[in-house]
């Protein structure tokens, strides 16, 4: 889709106010809940006849369209409650009004927030990302899908002063939008596509578009480096595991990077300690953490972000088999630490904690692993919110802003010692699962035995990274989050 702003100066001003604006849809987004003023006297005198027949209250998200408005270049016009005018009501009214035309003729729709004045980049970029997000269809593996809707350009309305900084919203939000795209695509393929090779696959392809360093290791590769853990989990599928590793220099050689790693569980059994048959099929999207590192990368790349930004992906599938790792199975893991495995099930972690240890090579200024960890953070938080673990305060602080302002928040959760005392084992250094209280901490606590002295942090983004029922799909969540967080580290 393509996003541009159009400068529409003041009514009486000239004859460029919104009534002389071409497009197919003109939207108007009105903020409060009463008539705002500088509608212009068609405009305003619509606004005010829907208002005293009942059609139109100011509730958010409200839509009223009509139809070859007198005076009104557009050939359509749409009122759309705007509630209070903060991004979170910015984002619902820009949804609303996107599904009512989407699938129509309109091709080309012009918004502007009306009844406020102020409307920062902040606004641009989620004009784009919720815009893509309202009209994505996923097709790859359904050719009866739906043609892809109509809509084709989408005109931000604004103000001279308003326009420089909307437009690098627009350009921010374009990325964005593509790293969530990428990453909703991969996670909703079958686990029959999206094995670890394909993984490996869009990984070299994004690299050889966006010119950064890609590096897959296959099992010998991670023979030789100890990876017992994340050997373990693989050794019961017939698909190759792959170990994937990109690298993009944005920055000085001696600047320390950024590195994400994505849990790459591309589909999940449960292993020997096999799931319930009802909705295993949403294990596909056990891969949302690594979907997640590719996004960012996409989109960090694509506005050549300054920074040096490492992502790394261990992926394999979690299968039962005469080969399967089983319950009370010891392993050792790069970092020579035995684990018991006392629940299959709990593989996330056993891949993600070879995965840290390889991080330490590159001496990074902050790691933070992002995973569909655990069915207990669904209880905790729902879905509307990732679970964020570090002991580093700062570091929750940048990663908890970066989730506000794109409206992908996380919430901050405990690491206290004690809760450690779970993961004790009679037969090796740790077990891989603790009881079933507080189990998305646990699961947290093991991985922090793996950051060492980095500085780390943990998302569990199993309430977050799909949704389930009518709407089952991948989110494409966390990658705006991530993303708003490596950019801000680049200054």
């Amino acid at each position: 889709m393509d996003f541009k702003t159009l400068v529409v100066a003041p009514e009486g001003a000239s004859k460029s106010g919104l009534a002389a604006v071409a497009a197919d849809a003109l939207v108007l987004i009105i903020v409060g809940n009463k008539a705002p003023e500088g509608l212009g006297e068609g405009l305003g005198a619509l606004l005010a006849q829907a208002v005293k027949e009942g059609d139109f209250s100011f509730k958010p998200a409200q839509v009223l369209m009509t139809y070859r408005v007198q005076d009104v270049q557009a050939a359509r016009v749409l009122m759309v409650g705007g509630g209070d005018g903060s991004p979170k009501a910015w984002r619902k009214a820009v949804a609303a009004a996107v599904s009512a035309v989407k699938g129509s003729g309109c091709k080309q729709m012009a918004l502007a927030m009306v009844g406020q004045t102020e409307m920062g980049p902040e606004y641009a970029e989620l004009l784009v990302t919720t815009a893509e997000d309202t009209v994505y269809l996923y097709r790859a593996t359904k050719p009866s899908a739906a043609a892809a809707p109509a809509l084709r350009a989408v005109i931000l309305l604004c103000s001279k002063a308003q326009q420089a900084a909307l437009n690098g919203g627009l350009q921010r939000g374009q990325a964005l939008a593509a790293g969530i795209e990428l990453a909703r695509e991969c996670a909703n393929r079958p686990g029959n596509h999206c094995t670890p090779s394909h993984l490996a696959s869009q990984a070299r392809k994004l690299g050889k578009a966006q010119g950064f360093k890609v590096q897959v290791l296959d099992r010998k590769d991670c023979e030789k480096l100890g990876m017992g853990s994340f050997l373990a989990v693989a050794q019961g599928s017939d698909e190759p595991l792959k170990f994937i590793v990109m690298q993009w220099q944005g920055a000085a050689k001696t600047v320390a990077p950024v590195v994400l790693v994505g849990k790459g569980i591309t589909f999940d059994t449960g292993g020997i300690s096999i799931k319930p048959a009802g909705e295993m099929d949403e294990m596909k999207f056990d891969m949302g953490g690594a979907a997640s590192v590719l996004g960012t990368l996409c989109a960090v790349t694509q506005l050549k972000a300054k920074v040096n930004l490492v992502g790394i992906i261990p992926a394999c599938e979690n299968m039962p088999s005469g080969r399967a790792v089983k319950p009370g199975d010891v392993v050792t893991s790069m970092s020579g630490q035995t684990i018991e495995v006392l629940n299959t099930d709990a593989e996330g972690r056993l891949i993600l904690c070879d995965a840290l240890t390889y991080a330490e090579r590159f001496k990074p200024a902050v790691v933070v692993d992002i995973a569909t960890l655990t069915g207990a953070c669904v209880i905790a938080l729902g879905h509307h919110r990732s679970g964020l673990f570090t002991a580093d305060d700062s570091l929750a602080t940048e990663l908890l802003a970066a989730g506000e302002a794109t409206l992908d928040p996380a919430w901050r959760m405990p690491l206290d010692d004690e809760y450690d005392e779970a993961l004790k084992s009679n037969f090796a250094d740790m077990g891989n699962v603790g009881g079933r209280a507080g189990g998305a901490i646990t699961a947290a606590m093991f991985l922090k035995r793996f950051a060492g002295k980095m500085n780390w942090a943990h998302l569990d983004i199993a309430g977050t990274a799909w949704k389930s029922g009518a709407t089952k799909g991948a989110t494409g969540r966390p990658v705006a989050l991530l993303s708003a967080f490596v950019l801000a580290r680049a200054g």
